[in-house]
């Protein structure tokens, strides 16, 4: 026999073996499946949807008798519900600074839902959108300074979540009483007032909820409101996390700073940190230098331990 004859010969024999390892995998294929299903059901719940027959966001009815408007929301409940990593990190980041931004909020008397707001403009980051919208609220830099937000190379308050509250609360104060409606504040919110105001006019209605609009501000208003229900009730959406589990605010005091620091690092090793927990409190310190002007003042930020 020769050696091409073996070989032939070896290599028969170990397709054979191949193909009945995996015909003998396959051969009780339900098997196998009901092992998984039994394994992984019961670790994973699908909450079943279900839309209450009244809800609210800022205190103002949601018409659920409009078919349209009953199946907007419905859209974003479920796609918010099992959107399951980013609306768990929602509600991670939600404990640690909403109720700081609901403080900002009741000081222009204005409903504490709108909060939300935050929440579906940026997930509760530092975000720079294609369009140069900067930080949790997505200031533009115009509309920053607007509403009183210091923008230069050096300090831009977009980046602090407190501050650019108080702007979007000057905002959305001046859309409310333009608009009347904190739903139409709301949508102005994402489209602009001039482009909300607009919109009413071509088609004659005086409400949100009967606009026909382009689909990232037709969604806008029902995601505030998906969110908003999750986090009142996340459990009743499958979502089960402990208190130990959620971010929180860390201990921090006040630096007050009258005079120009020409090194932001060597300002931290001072303060008995370093750079990168100083930037970490304070994101809107843009440089590695502050200048300070005649009669200004700022606040920094750092662990108080």
């Amino acid at each position: 026999m020769t050696k091409d004859s073996i070989a032939t010969i070896l290599l028969s024999v170990l397709i054979y073996l191949v193909l009945y390892g995996v015909l003998q995998r396959f051969d009780k294929p339900n098997e196998v499946i009901e092992k998984t299903r039994v394994e992984v059901a019961p670790a994973y719940e699908l909450p079943s949807i279900r839309i209450p027959d009244e809800v609210t966001f800022a205190g103002e009815k949601v018409p659920l008798e409009d078919p349209d408007v009953w199946e907007r929301l419905d859209r974003e409940l479920h796609v918010n519900t099992f959107w399951h990593s980013n609306t768990i990190f929602l509600l991670k980041r939600g404990n640690k600074w909403l109720p700081e931004i609901e403080k900002v909020m009741e000081e222009y008397g204005m409903p504490g839902d709108l909060k939300y707001l935050a929440v579906i403009e940026s997930d509760l980051t530092n975000v720079v959108s294609p369009r140069d919208a900067v930080g949790f609220w997505q200031l533009l830099k115009g509309t920053a300074k607007d509403f009183d937000l210091e923008v230069d190379n050096e300090v831009d308050e977009r980046y602090d979540p407190i501050r650019a509250t108080h702007a979007a609360c000057g905002y959305l104060r001046k859309a409310y009483e333009k608009f009347g409606t904190w739903t139409n504040a709301t949508a102005s919110y994402n489209i602009g007032m001039r482009g909300l105001q607009r919109r009413l006019e071509e088609q004659e209605v005086d409400s949100y909820y009967d606009l026909l609009l382009n689909e990232e501000t037709s969604r806008y208003v029902f995601r505030a409101i998906a969110v908003k229900m999750i986090f009142e009730n996340p459990t009743a959406y499958g979502f089960k996390l402990s208190e130990d589990q959620l971010y929180s605010r860390e201990k921090l005091k006040e630096v007050k700073v009258t005079e120009s620091i020409s090194n932001l690092r060597q300002f931290a090793f001072d303060q008995g940190i370093n750079y990168k927990i100083l930037k970490r409190h304070n994101p809107w310190l843009r440089k590695n230098e502050l200048t300070v002007k005649r009669n200004k003042t700022y606040t920094i930020l750092v662990p108080d331990v």
